[in-house]
């Protein structure tokens, strides 16, 4: 498994892949890779802690899986390289921004990497999928990196802002101290769920009030 990632991170990162969890984790994605097709190439796994270093993060936008079809996943929470479609749940965000961002323009590309520059750590919950089998590398152990991760950011980042979207992600509100970090919260993106909430909660515009209000540059939303 390719550890490749910002050297900011290097203290929270690399001991976690000294465990036995993550040790058995890289055998099991080594051993995937060998037989089946994965996502993302193993060049980008990390591409979220790579774009984002660990000094410069404000926001962590928390999603749960890879996208599972070809070109899409790529390393980054729903996002997509330029010249792939934009996906069902990114064109409910852009919807989101265009009403909740003054002069935000509908992007006709959906790559995230210009947030993830900014300091937007990407984050998915589980890093690898085999292709188009959702979910099929869930509870394999990355969930348990990426709690780690979300741990660590808490206790060791100031005034970060957490949006988690979805019951799963919501659920990681427990690994994070509501005290130092904004956490905002609010139905998935996906067109199941978009319009319970969702639409009109206004998270880009609180986050970068947040960040202002504590003397930080707030995020360009425009891609």
């Amino acid at each position: 498994m390719s550890e490749r990632f910002d050297s900011s991170w290097d203290s929270i990162i690399k001991p976690l892949f000294q465990t036995s969890k993550l040790q058995e984790l890289s055998e099991f994605v080594r051993n995937e890779r060998s037989v089946h097709q994965v996502f993302p190439s193993a060049d980008l796994v990390f591409n979220a802690f790579r774009l984002t270093p660990l000094n410069n993060l404000k926001v962590v936008i928390l999603g749960q899986d890879p996208y599972h079809n070809d070109g899409q996943a790529h390393g980054l929470s729903f996002s997509v390289p330029a010249g792939i479609a934009i996906p069902p749940s990114l064109r409910n965000i852009y919807t989101e921004l265009v009403t909740d961002i003054p002069g935000f323009k509908y992007p006709n590309h959906g790559n995230l990497s210009k947030w993830a520059e900014q300091g937007v750590l990407l984050l998915n919950a589980t890093l690898t999928v085999r292709a188009h089998e959702a979910g099929s590398h869930q509870k394999k152990g990355w969930e348990f990196f990426t709690d780690e991760i979300i741990k660590s950011i808490s206790d060791q980042a100031e005034n970060v802002v957490f949006l988690l979207w979805g019951s799963y992600a919501i659920k990681k509100s427990a690994l994070i101290d509501s005290k130092k970090h904004l956490i905002l919260t609010a139905v998935h993106p996906s067109p199941l769920s978009v319009y319970r909430g969702f639409f009109g909660c206004a998270h880009f515009s609180k986050a970068n009030e947040y960040l202002r209000y504590h003397n930080k540059l707030p995020i360009d939303w425009q891609v």
